[in-house]
């Protein structure tokens, strides 16, 4: 992932019921915990976690 990449973000990092979309706003690797991903979505919260809290919206994720 790089940043301006549209992800999907995970509801363990939301804490809502559906997974939700953001853009990618800063990639960090961390030493203690691999890569770090920070995505800012449309109504500007910013969400930040290990690179598995996020997909690309490339990639085919079932919504319920």
């Amino acid at each position: 992932m790089k940043v301006g990449d549209k992800v999907w973000i995970s509801p363990d990092l939301t804490l809502l019921k559906r997974w939700i979309s953001g853009t990618v706003i800063q990639v960090e690797n961390n030493p203690f915990v691999g890569t770090v991903i920070s995505a800012e979505t449309e109504d500007l919260n910013v969400f930040f976690g290990r690179e598995e809290m996020f997909k690309l919206t490339k990639e085919e994720i079932c919504l319920p």
